[in-house]
């Protein structure tokens, strides 16, 4: 039995299709936790069990973990709390039911950076690293997903490329650092999942096939869009003020802001890319996939 949180997120509306193609080959049951079931399609609904609720309530993982061997694990952020709160604090419901029920294998999703400098001030990373720790503590036989940022980010700024041709971050225009698509995390996770013959706590880095500047980004969509595309550097002061405009909690915004300082400092360097640690889909692949339909519709 593996559970899956967060089913129809970015990373899991790809693992679990992946999932549901292996699973019988691996004799496995599926259980998803989702708060809206009808936001997962009707076949799919008839071949998973279905929790409902959040996965950070306590009733609702003690239920779900029940006779499960393996649990994907995903936070989603919430900016109404601190980083420390929507990290640590959402997780240790699910930590005494992984106890309570032992559950032999967790992969969860996370950061890169432990290990680094700068790893102890880079905000919601911060937030991350510690509740791997969390979970690794419990002695389940844990796998990090090590990510750095998504492709997927991008698509926030869908709207701003269609009709500026402009897209924003606080990180220096020619710094190159790791970047991936969220179909290669979920085929990682797919393949920890139904594999269980890991032991231990331990660190999967996911790095994409090459590192990238922002000014590399903005090429490449240059040329797959077939528009000029340029990047703007945002002033973390400007970020910090948007963002608590937007209503979001402060301590939450300042981890925003401390991770982008991280990133910029080097926090997603610290892991060499091999043939193991890199992942397929390429930016320009992506580009013409995801984001050339999402700009040009």
């Amino acid at each position: 039995m593996i559970v899956i949180t967060a089913p129809t997120g970015n990373i899991g509306r790809h693992l679990l299709p992946l999932l549901l193609e292996s699973a019988p080959a691996h004799d496995e049951e599926l259980r998803v936790i989702v708060r809206d079931p009808a936001r997962l399609p009707e076949a799919v609904r008839e071949r998973v069990e279905v929790i409902t609720g959040s996965h950070g309530d306590p009733a609702v993982v003690d239920r779900a973990f029940a006779g499960a061997d393996a649990v994907f694990w995903l936070v989603p952020p919430d900016s109404s709390l601190t980083p420390d709160d929507a990290y640590r604090g959402f997780t240790r419901p699910a930590v005494k039911a992984l106890a309570a029920h032992g559950v032999g294998h967790v992969v969860g999703v996370s950061a890169l950076g432990r290990g680094t400098p700068v790893a102890d001030h880079a905000g919601l990373v911060t937030a991350s690293l510690a509740m791997d720790g969390l979970i690794a503590d419990t002695g389940v036989a844990y796998r990090a997903l090590a990510n750095p940022s998504f492709f997927e980010n991008l698509l926030e700024e869908a709207d701003s490329i269609r009709e500026k041709g402009v897209f924003t971050d606080a990180v220096d225009a020619d710094r190159r650092a790791p970047l991936v698509a969220v179909a290669d995390i979920a085929a990682v996770a797919a393949g920890l999942l139904l594999e269980r013959t890991w032991t231990g706590s331990d660190s999967v880095p996911v790095l994409g096939p090459q590192d990238l500047s922002p000014n590399d980004l903005a090429r490449i969509m240059t040329e797959q869009l077939g528009r000029p595309v340029r990047y703007e550097r945002q002033p973390l002061d400007e970020l910090r003020t948007s963002l608590v405009g937007y209503g979001l909690n402060e301590a939450f915004v300042q981890g925003i802001a401390d991770m982008k300082r991280a990133k910029d400092e080097g926090l997603d360097a610290g892991v060499a890319r091999t043939p193991v640690t890199a992942s397929p889909t390429t930016f320009e692949e992506w580009c013409a996939r995801t984001l050339k339909p999402a700009v040009l519709s």
